[in-house]
C-alpha cells in the first residue's frame, strides 16, 4: 500500500493546471498599447484564447486577425432600437462584421450590455426583436457560425439565495428572459451573465467568496453544499432558468473579477484577494467539476478585465479591474503567461512558480479544527479523499495533522501549484528546499529509503522536527 500511496502522490505533480481562459479588453485609458501589440501578447505570452470588447472596434478586430483567439464584439444599447430594422441590420454585419471575418475569429455578438438593469424600456422592448433581426443578417451572409447574445447583470434574479429559491424577477421573467432563453434554445446560443462576488462580499464571508476553505452554506431545497459565491450565483441563475422551462440552455460568464485596488472604504479591493479570486476562478472553471447543480460543465469565461484602465471611474474600484498593466507587467500572478513567469511583478505580488519540487504542508502552530475545515473543503472540491479514509493506503496514522498534510499537498498539486492553492486561510506553507542538498538521514519501512528520502527531508528541515516524529505527523507520504 506504501508504494500505490507514493504512486499517487508523484502523479499530482504532473497533473497541469489551467489551459484557457477569457477576458475583456476594455481601452478607456489614455496609456495602453495599441491592439497589435496587444493581440501579439496575448497570443504568444499567455493562455488567453477569448476576447471580448466593448464595441466593433476596427483597429482591433484588424489586429486579431490570423490569430487563433476568438472575439466577441458588442453593440452599443443605443443602436439596439435600429437593428430591428433588416436593411439596417444587414448594413450593420457588412459594415462591421464582413470586412473582417473570417480572418479575425469573430465568436459571439453581444447585443448590448445589462440591458435589462439600465433600460430606458425602449430599447428593454427591442432588445430580442433585434437579437433575431441580426442573426438572420449573419445567416444571409453566410456567417451562422457567429452567434447572438446579451449580457445581464445579476439585478435580473429576484432571489438567490438558497439557489433552490431562486427566480428571475417578475415582469421579466417571462415579459423579457423567456423570450431570450427561446431564442437561445433555438439558435445553440449561450445565455450571458456577469456574476461578480465582489460585489457580494462582507467581511464575514470573504473565504467563501475568495474560494478559500469555509464551513460553506447548505441549501436544504436540493441538499448540495457551496463552498463558494461563485457556484452560489451560477446556480441560482440555473434554478431561475429551469423554473422557466429552460435548463437546457448554454450558460456563459460574460464578466466577473476582483479589483487589486480601491477607494479607502473598500479594503478587499487588493491584489492578494484579486489574485485569489482570479486564480481561483481560473481553476474552477477549468477543471470541469461545474456546480452543486450543474455537475461536469464547463463554462466560458471572460474576466473582467485586461488592463487597469485610469480613465474608467467615478470609483478608484474601477479602474482596478485589469490583469495588467499597460507595459504588460502582471498586477498579480495567477499562472495565465505561458511560462507561468511574471512579467515585472509587483514585489506585494503573491509569488507563484512552477519550477523545482514544491510541496503543501500544514504550518506548525495549525489547530486541529482549521485542518478538519481544511479536510471538508479539499473533499468537496473534487480532491480524491479515499486514500486518507478507513481502508486507505493514508489512513494511518489516523490524525488530523495527517490526514490534512497529505490532502492538502494533493489539492495544491492538482490545481497547479500555485502558492494561494496552499494558503488555506493561512494554515498552508509551502515547502521549496531542495532535497538533493540536505544530508538527514531516514530509515523508512518497506524498504523505501531510496525512494522516499527526498521527499522526507524536506519537511524535517523546514520544521527542525526529529525524522520519527515527521514521519508519524506527516501523511504527504504514507506506510
Amino acid at each position: 500500500m506504501a508504494i500505490s500511496c507514493l504512486f499517487l502522490f508523484l502523479s499530482l505533480l504532473l497533473i497541469p493546471g489551467a489551459t484557457s481562459i477569457g477576458v475583456n479588453y476594455g481601452t478607456l485609458g489614455d496609456n495602453l498599447p495599441p491592439p497589435a501589440t496587444v493581440a501579439r501578447f496575448l497570443e504568444s505570452k499567455t493562455i488567453i484564447d477569448r476576447v471580448r470588447i466593448f464595441d466593433v472596434n476596427p483597429e482591433i478586430l484588424k489586429a486579431f486577425a490570423g490569430t487563433d483567439i476568438l472575439i466577441s464584439v458588442t453593440v452599443a444599447n443605443g443602436d439596439i432600437p435600429s437593428l430591428t430594422d433588416p436593411w439596417t441590420a444587414r448594413r450593420w454585419v457588412d459594415n462591421n462584421i464582413k470586412p473582417f471575418y473570417p480572418a479575425t475569429k469573430i465568436h459571439y455578438i453581444c447585443v448590448g450590455t445589462e440591458v435589462l438593469h439600465w433600460g430606458p424600456q425602449n430599447i428593454v422592448d427591442h432588445l430580442v426583436p433585434a437579437m433575431r433581426v441580426l442573426h438572420a443578417a449573419l445567416i444571409k451572409a453566410g456567417m451562422k457560425e457567429i452567434k447572438i447574445s446579451t449580457p445581464h447583470a445579476l439585478s435580473i434574479l429576484f432571489s438567490s439565495i438558497p439557489p433552490s429559491k431562486a427566480s428571475f424577477r417578475p415582469g421579466w421573467d417571462v415579459g423579457n428572459l423567456v423570450p431570450i432563453l427561446r431564442f437561445h434554445r433555438e439558435t445553440k446560443s449561450g445565455f450571458m451573465v456577469n456574476p461578480y462576488p465582489y460585489y457580494a462580499y462582507s467581511p464575514g464571508n470573504e473565504s467563501f467568496c475568495l474560494f478559500k476553505p469555509n464551513a460553506g452554506l447548505y441549501d436544504r431545497g436540493t441538499r448540495k453544499r457551496y463552498t463558494n459565491q461563485f457556484d452560489l450565483q451560477m446556480d441560482a441563475v440555473y434554478m431561475s432558468m429551469k423554473k422557466l422551462g429552460y435548463p437546457d440552455v448554454e450558460i456563459i460568464v460574460a464578466e466577473t473579477g476582483w479589483p487589486s485596488a480601491g477607494d479607502p472604504q473598500n479594503t478587499h479591493a487588493n491584489p492578494g484577494n484579486a489574485a485569489a479570486y482570479n486564480g481561483g476562478l481560473i481553476k474552477k472553471v477549468n477543471s470541469g467539476d461545474g456546480t452543486p447543480l450543474m455537475p461536469g460543465r464547463k463554462f466560458e469565461t471572460y474576466i473582467f478585465s485586461l488592463f487597469n484602465e485610469n480613465l474608467k471611474g467615478p470609483s478608484l474600484d474601477e479602474k482596478n479591474f485589469g490583469l495588467f498593466r499597460h507595459d504588460f507587467s502582471q498586477v498579480y500572478d495567477i499562472g495565465i503567461m505561458r511560462d507561468s513567469q511574471s512579467t515585472r511583478p509587483s514585489p506585494k505580488s503573491p509569488s507563484t512558480s512552477t519550477s523545482g519540487k514544491r510541496w503543501c504542508v500544514p504550518k506548525p502552530d495549525a489547530t486541529d479544527v482549521s485542518l478538519q475545515s481544511n479536510i471538508d473543503y479539499i473533499c468537496s472540491n473534487g480532491i480524491d479523499c479515499s486514500p486518507t479514509q478507513p481502508g486507505g493506503p493514508c489512513f494511518e496514522p489516523n490524525t488530523v495533522r495527517a490526514h490534512a498534510s497529505y490532502l492538502m499537498n494533493a489539492y495544491y498539486q492538482e490545481k497547479g501549484r500555485h502558492d494561494i492553492d496552499c494558503d488555506f486561510a493561512h494554515t498552508g506553507i509551502v515547502a521549496t528546499t531542495d532535497p538533493s542538498k540536505l544530508t538527514t538521514i531516514i530509515i523508512l519501512n518497506h524498504g523505501l529509503y531510496v525512494v522516499l528520502r527526498q521527499y522526507v527531508v524536506v519537511l524535517v528541515n523546514m520544521f527542525s522536527k526529529t525524522s520519527v516524529v515527521m514521519r508519524r505527523e506527516v501523511c504527504v507520504l504514507c506506510n
